[in-house]
């Protein structure tokens, strides 16, 4: 028994988990090599109910809770980082601030679409200027008769250039207030004149995902494209990373998972001085201190989840929960190769994937540095 879920969530788990060994796994070692986004695994999750999970039946999602779409998260991040990059990037950066923050309208005429696997969603913060420090975008919009005119660029941006790809919210200054820059989030359709994106290749991690860069060239939208109240772009941002957060820390207690369970199973099976390495304490150490860096993980994320699906502040703990699965993360898997050995060292081995696949984790939505300067600044310092 688990305080933090119950049996629904753990019929959840395994059928996530079950998706993910049956279509993920045999896959996921030629998709990492060749860097290949699979539109076709992008659409089963669809088809799982992956995308959606806490939005509510009204507008295509399950209507479920937080702690349920982190479960989902982590269970395909114990297969394959890249898989769960799409997952994430697509729930808790795409159509979360539509929902979060959108109109009724756009609501309805975006979601549907985005929760059935049909269409992914990205979201624009990180410019050349602009990544830890938000203020930094220059991507700007000027404000025409009946709408505004767009011109910048954004880079590092997941899900912006597959064919499923629909389109971008944007992050942009709109001017100034009291000598102070303004900001706000735009919905920018793919099809819209002047939108261009490229796939950024050549990763170290998360090889399968869809990397991109993207631009903006006099990209007219209408004053209905406008995400929310003009000039609160920062704050929607801002309320965006907290929730980002859980679902990195997710992939994070994933990969940590999925490589301790690797590790395990290769120490109980390689033999040396006539027996299983499992057999002697150096490697037993390694292996229980591993399992406990994983439950102490495990529960900070889901008492982080439980606050959110309880209304409380979570913001605090969200950092807290990402930086540590993600320090968890680098730990596990650095062990796993150390006990993989010179086997660990191979691309046939998915440990090998998984110890290139966390580097990602403790600078994406949030650096650790810019996580303990969020948990420091809680504590009033």
């Amino acid at each position: 028994m688990n305080p933090y879920y119950n049996g629904e969530k753990e019929e959840l788990r395994k059928k996530v988990r079950g998706f993910a060994e049956a279509e993920i796994k045999p896959l996921a070692q030629e998709l990492d090599a060749n860097e290949t986004f699979s539109v076709d695994i992008t659409k089963k999750m669809g088809q799982q109910g992956l995308f959606g999970i806490d939005i509510p039946k009204a507008y295509g999602g399950q209507g479920m809770d937080t702690l349920s779409y982190i479960i989902a998260v982590e269970e395909i991040a114990r297969v394959d980082g890249s898989q769960a990059a799409t997952l994430a990037a697509h729930n808790s950066l795409g159509a979360s601030p539509i929902y979060n923050f959108g109109t009724e309208e756009q609501k309805k005429s975006l979601l549907p679409d985005l929760l059935n696997g049909n269409k992914l969603w990205a979201f624009g913060l990180t410019e050349t200027t602009a990544g830890s420090d938000a203020r930094g975008v220059e991507t700007f919009a000027t404000k025409i008769n009946g709408g505004w005119r767009i011109n910048g660029s954004k880079r590092y941006i997941t899900n912006g250039s597959n064919e499923l790809m629909g389109g971008i919210t944007v992050l942009a200054k709109t001017g100034e207030n009291n000598g102070k820059p303004t900001y706000s989030t735009f919905i920018i359709k793919r099809d819209t004149p002047g939108f261009s994106a490229k796939r950024t290749l050549g990763k170290m991690m998360w090889r399968a995902s869809d990397t991109a860069e993207i631009k903006f060239n006099d990209c007219q939208v209408k004053d209905g494209d406008l995400l929310g109240t003009n000039d609160k772009g920062l704050s929607q941002m801002l309320k965006t990373l907290d929730s980002g957060r859980l679902s990195i820390a997710a992939m994070g207690l994933g990969l940590a998972q999925g490589a301790f369970e690797m590790a395990l199973a290769y120490a109980k099976k390689r033999e040396q001085f006539g027996k299983n390495i499992s057999g002697f304490q150096a490697v037993q150490f390694k292996l229980a201190d591993m399992d406990l860096k994983i439950e102490l993980a495990r529960n900070l994320l889901y008492k982080a989840c439980w606050l959110k699906d309880h209304q409380q502040p979570f913001g605090k703990e969200a950092a807290m929960a990402k930086l540590y699965c993600s320090e968890v993360a680098a730990e596990v898997s650095d062990e796993g190769v150390q006990i993989f050995a010179g086997a660990g060292l191979f691309k046939n081995q998915d440990i090998e994937r998984f110890y290139r696949d966390h580097r990602i984790l403790r600078i994406g939505e949030g650096t650790t540095e810019i996580l303990k300067l969020v948990i420091s600044r809680s504590l009033g310092v």
